[in-house]
């Protein structure tokens, strides 16, 4: 069995963002980068299936990016990963999902990959399309969203998180696309001397124009950062006081907007 894992490198969520100069991405300057995710489950799951396999299939994993990504493949690699492959691309922000997607099923496709675990969605863009897209262009089953995991004679049992808390069950038979999300399982950290070991590992690099055989379908025309809000009143004082502020408040601002 052959294991494919995409990982994605995604702004760290606690830094500052504000739109870079065109308008349709994020002044990557000051950022921090990071695994995304969901991606992490990803990774943990398909380390996990290749332990209970008795370590014999070959686990991939994918990321598409600029030379920073090596370090999302690297901790995959020292996340129990046997080899990388890094799509080199200078700017993968200015491409759909529809053509990210194409470029993960091309690579797929020329090497024959079993089973593709993908993160949910991505939290920079968030669309949840990238996964679902390459399993149309494989022409592989496809379950999202997958809170369990259990694989036995060539069957995935995934277990989905649906509206309103519901739990589905779906059996796959391979080749298959899984997305991952929070509660699938606990991304293990990577110890030092799996670190060390990453760093023997082969991480094929590939040009993006290698693979990239789709035109985008959509575009990001511009984007904004969100209204800058006034501040607020913290009022103090016996619950008597606190009514007559406030009264006066309302009162106040009634008469402006008249």
């Amino acid at each position: 069995m052959k294991i494919l894992v995409c990982v994605k490198q995604v702004p760290d969520m606690e830094s500052r963002f504000k739109p870079d100069g065109s308008g349709t991405w994020f002044e990557e300057t000051d950022l921090a980068f990071r695994m995304n995710e969901y991606d992490e489950y990803a990774v943990e799951q398909a380390v996990q299936l290749k332990e209970q396999l008795g370590n014999e299939p070959e686990v991939t994993v994918l990321s598409i990016g600029p030379d920073r990504v090596n370090e999302a493949i690297k901790k995959a690699l020292a996340m129990g990963c046997d080899k990388g492959a890094h799509i080199q691309d200078p700017a993968p922000q200015g491409k759909d999902p529809w053509q990210i997607a194409s470029i993960i099923a091309q690579y797929a496709r020329t090497e024959g990959f079993d089973l593709v675990f993908t993160g949910m969605q991505s939290q920079d863009r968030g669309s949840a399309q990238v996964g679902v897209l390459v399993a149309e262009l494989l022409g592989f089953a496809c379950a999202t969203t997958l809170v369990g995991f259990a694989f036995a004679d060539g069957v995935v049992t995934a277990k989905r998180e649906l509206e309103g808390g519901i739990k589905g069950v779906a059996k796959l038979r391979l080749p298959a696309v899984v997305t991952c999300q929070l509660g699938l399982n606990i991304p293990r950290y990577p110890t030092l001397p799996n670190i060390m070991k990453a760093k023997k590992k082969e991480i094929l690099a590939i040009p993006v124009a290698d693979l990239l055989k789709e035109e985008a379908v959509a575009a990001t025309a511009r984007f904004y950062p969100p209204a800058r809000k006034g501040g607020g009143i913290v009022l103090e004082g016996d619950v008597g006081n606190l009514v007559e502020q406030l009264y006066g408040i309302l009162k106040e601002k009634t008469t402006v907007l008249r």
